[in-house]
């Protein structure tokens, strides 16, 4: 699959939008999606990340809240993959930044809409 340009999305990104995005296709969209999205949006609230970094997480969240995107969300199955791969292909390039308060941080917040067999999905994040 190749990625589309998500930083054209960047404007349309908002801690509002995401948390009620995220809020609403949590189960649908699993953890493994939930968690990426969830370590994106915590490190863009730290002071210890790039502007250039912050820059490619807001595109990658916006195309996330996005409901015009590649693969149309609401469609069956596929419609959240492409928001997948946008998220993954973000993290890969921060992960070496991404702090280990972070990560348990977006570990403690899937707890809220996940239990602990579909929380296992994150041990194999990429």
């Amino acid at each position: 699959m190749e990625l589309p340009d998500f930083m054209s999305y960047a404007g349309k990104f908002s801690a509002g939008d995401f948390t009620e995005k995220i809020s609403r296709i949590a189960k649908r969209a699993g953890a493994k999606l939930v968690y990426a999205a969830l370590i994106l949006f915590y490190t863009l609230q730290s002071d210890k990340v790039s502007a250039k970094d912050k820059a490619i997480i807001i595109g990658a969240l916006g195309y996330m809240i996005s409901p015009l995107d590649v693969v149309p969300d609401a469609v069956p199955i596929v419609g959240l993959t492409d928001d997948m791969a946008v998220l993954l292909y973000v993290l890969k390039k921060i992960w070496v930044d991404v702090e280990p308060e972070i990560k348990e941080k977006a570990k403690e917040k899937l707890a809220k809409w996940f239990d602990e067999d579909e929380i296992k999905e994150i041990d194999d994040l990429f």
